[in-house]
């Protein structure tokens, strides 16, 4: 036996490995970044501030996290790397100290209609796994209880060689799954107008069909006219039994046309398999609106909605079947499980539980198993990414956040802060970009990202302690403590939206008269009810105006003249001004440079390893041929145009030869909302996500309806922007426009006429109107947790009452 004793008494120097405690940047030029060198703290709390724009998420999400991952990608075998998706290295010249990054973003999660809370979290699967152990009577596998798995069962000859001889064998086999047949898994059937499929009086060859795409002037018409089973000339009206069954049923025939191969099938299974197959909230916008015009969906008759089988719904554990447990509510579920006592599946019943408390402490206990996950909003969605994170045994990870208080009321905003300072003190690295002062307050380092948004910003203006950054006299800085007044009078209503017996999701039967020519701001915590209220009860009716909360998509081919329509009236002043066709004007049509097809860049697909960009020599990255670059209005080319900013163009769009009032119009609502500094044309995958909300929002204004409903108008705004929002709010209203918000952030509150206010919980203890009145009766009362965050943000001033509030007790 030998001991080793240590003579030396002094405590022993720094150990190398313990050094590299900074993540450094060094150079970073990603989108609109300036050449920037960082360093950041490991194992602390960092949150990046700026305006919308100026460079937060290329920092932390294309530069440190995009690097991180890429490294780790590349620790895979090149046959693995050619599976996965390939990563270009950011444009930065050196990055040091970097640890694996784990995202958590803000993407709403898959719009799948097969997708729900419980299959995107793997509660699904531990739930499948009791039910087969312990369910009576047993049914079968896990697959049994599986909406997403059909039974199918089948037998034939088997034929194979063993030791030289042919072999043939008599095999079946037996999958018990749990989809229901008639739904298909999905919950709901559906059922077509036809009369929104087509104009009867029409024939093909005229344009009878009325569905988005399907145009006669190209390979559509060729399949129809080709197929010979039914006559292009002939009204629809006249067609026989047999060709209207042609057009709308026939199951997937072979047929050739002019020489080509190709597959005839009827409208219908056609339009299920295009459209019906994704989730309406994802959807194109034009798409959505055809969907919901011409399909009705219904509960299937079947399994009543819940996708499964009979026989799963008939295995029960102490009379809960699978369908009523993932239709309880979680807080719920977490309890019944919690009564389950069963040693031969101990460890199966200790995961699913500590996933189901994840939900609770994370303030999403409302839930159920079984919610759409394409339904959940985009904090909702985040949060639910978070849950697999929270029990992690992982440290030394870097946790990257956008934005995670977003769709958080105040009260909410407290647990989330909780969370990320748990995280972080089990020694991890915790990047966070934020807009809300509360969620700043709890940084360890500040980066404050400037001095404006787009090309004005890019810079580090600021980096250290909160107190250095209160008083450092950048943009962030000096609107940290802003703190909106309540109004000392409020506008009186014009008339009111009556809503009667809303009983959809968790709301109790509520009755409401919503006011009318006024600011009206809808609140409370999250799962409270109020989205439900407002979208399920108003949203779709004569008048009304919704812009709801999810992301707008774009290819690298989209930028806010595509968009926002802009590029129309702009096309079509071009052609007339040059005696052209407007097709020559778009870089996704006859004017794009051959070379590049229009994108202005060649890539060069390199396999597993990065795909290489290079500017089109042909265009220099125009994207246009050089003969449409000779067209000119107002003395500029096309490509010039669409490099100028929203407040060039505005200027150049509004007199002389230029002036287009259609384009001056949508650019006068962009640089409304704040978006003055963005180029026309930059594509759509480099603006961040407050950029996104607030083209749509820009977009939807020019609708016409004399009810706007906005959802959350303040994601991804800085505490800057948010004064010019408010200022927008109210130009809307007085322009004659009922303006309804459903909002958490305290100045939006703060200076609305009239506050609904839904609890006083979430989920089953919500649904229910607690407070209606003005924001200076609600601080007034404090009788709401929504009062009580609201008297603290304005310091309890509340000045003279303006109306007549009508305080509702808990009990409704």
């Amino acid at each position: 036996m030998s001991t080793a004793t240590s003579t030396d008494t002094q405590s022993p120097e720094l150990h190398t490995a313990d050094t590299h405690d900074l993540i450094r940047v060094q150079g970073a030029r990603e989108n609109n970044l300036k050449d920037i060198s960082i360093e950041l703290p490991k194992r602390r709390l960092t949150v990046f501030t700026g305006v919308s724009g100026s460079g937060k998420s290329s920092l932390v999400f294309a530069t440190i996290a995009a690097e991180s991952q890429r490294m780790i990608n590349e620790t895979y075998s090149t046959f693995v790397q050619g599976f996965m998706p390939t990563m270009a290295r950011p444009d930065v010249d050196l990055l040091e100290g970097l640890t694996t990054a784990i995202i958590v973003d803000q993407e709403r999660m898959g719009a799948n209609t097969r997708s729900t809370v419980g299959t995107a979290t793997d509660a699904n699967t531990m739930l499948r796994m009791l039910f087969s152990r312990l369910g009576q009577p047993h049914i079968g596998s896990p697959q049994a209880f599986s909406f997403n798995v059909a039974s199918v069962s089948g037998a034939g000859a088997v034929t194979f060689e063993r030791g030289g001889t042919t072999t043939k064998e008599r095999r079946s086999f037996s999958i018990t799954g749990g989809m229901c047949p008639r739904c298909e898994g999905r919950g709901s059937v559906t059922d077509f107008d036809l009369t929104a499929l087509y104009d009867g009086s029409k024939s093909l060859a005229e344009g009878a069909l009325t569905i988005p795409g399907y145009s006669m002037d190209g390979w559509y018409g060729r399949i129809f006219g080709g197929s010979g089973f039914f006559d292009m000339d002939k009204p629809i009206s006249k067609y026989t039994k047999k060709e209207l069954h042609d057009l709308l049923h026939k199951e997937p025939t072979k047929i050739k046309v002019e020489g080509i191969n190709l597959t005839y099938e009827g409208l219908i299974p056609k339009i299920q398999k295009s459209m019906l197959s994704k989730d309406p909230e994802g959807m194109q916008p034009h798409i959505r609106a055809f969907v919901e015009r011409a399909i009705t969906f219904t509960t299937c008759p079947e399994c009543d909605g819940t996708r499964l089988t009979e026989a799963a719904r008939s295995s029960k554990i102490k009379g809960i079947s699978i369908a009523d447990a993932c239709s309880m509510q979680i807080s719920d579920l977490a309890g019944w499980v919690r009564g389950l006592d069963e040693p031969s599946v101990a460890p199966l019943l200790k995961g699913l539980r500590h996933l189901l408390d994840s939900f609770a402490e994370i303030g999403l206990g409302y839930l159920s198993l079984d919610r759409p996950a394409g339904t959940l909003s985009g904090g909702e969605a985040q949060r639910t990414k978070m849950i697999r994170h929270l029990g992690s045994s992982l440290t030394d990870v870097t946790y990257v956040f956008d934005e995670p208080t977003i769709g958080l009321h105040p009260h909410d905003i407290e647990r989330m802060n909780k969370l990320l300072l748990q995280l972080r003190d089990k020694g991890n690295t915790v990047l966070v970009v934020e807009h809300k002062p509360e969620a700043i307050a709890i940084a360890d380092h500040v980066v404050d990202l400037g001095p404006g948004a787009g090309a004005a910003g890019g810079e580090v203006v600021f980096e250290g302690t909160l107190e250095g950054l209160r008083s450092s006299g950048t943009l962030t800085g000096r609107h940290l403590e802003d703190r909106a007044a309540l109004k000392e009078t409020a506008r009186k209503p014009a008339g009111a939206l009556e809503i009667r017996g809303a009983s959809e999701n968790n709301l109790r039967d509520v009755d409401i008269d919503i006011p009318l020519g006024v600011l009206v701001v809808v609140t409370g915590v999250a799962g409270s009810g109020k989205s439900s209220l407002i979208h399920g009860s108003l949203s779709g009716k004569d008048g009304v105006v919704s812009i709801d909360q999810a992301g707008i998509k774009g290819s690298r081919r989209s930028n806010p003249a595509t968009y926002t329509g802009l590029l129309e009236p702009i096309r079509k002043a071009f052609a007339k001004a040059n005696g052209v066709k407007p097709a020559l004007f778009s870089a996704n049509s006859e004017g794009a440079c051959p070379t590049c097809n229009g994108a202005g860049v060649i890539y060069t697909d390199l396999g597993f390893m990065d795909t290489v960009s290079t500017p089109c020599e042909e265009c220099e990255g125009k994207r246009f041929q050089a003969s449409v670059l000779e067209y000119r209005l107002g003395g500029r080319n096309i490509a010039e145009v669409l490099a100028m900013s929203v407040k060039e163009a505005e200027e150049f769009f509004s007199a002389g030869e230029s002036r287009i009032p259609a384009a001056h119009a949508i650019l006068q609502r962009l640089a409304d909302v704040g978006l003055g500094y963005l180029s026309l044309g930059q594509p759509l995958t480099t603006l961040s996500g407050g950029e996104r909300q607030r083209i749509k929002l820009a977009t939807h204004m020019g609708e016409k309806g004399g009810v706007l409903i906005l959802d959350e108008p303040t994601s991804g705004l800085h505490l800057a922007d948010v004064e010019q929002l408010l200022g927008l709010l109210d130009r809307l209203v007085d322009s004659g426009k009922s303006v309804i918000v459903i909002e958490h952030h305290q100045a939006v509150m703060a200076h609305a006429d009239w506050i609904v206010d839904l609890g006083p919980g979430a989920g089953h203890d919500g649904g229910r109107i607690v407070f209606e009145g003005t924001p200076a009766d609600l601080v007034a009362a404090r009788s709401t947790l929504t009062g009580e965050h609201l008297a603290t943000y304005v310091g309890g001033r509340a000045s003279g009452t303006a109306g007549s509030p009508r305080q509702r007790s808990a009990s409704g």
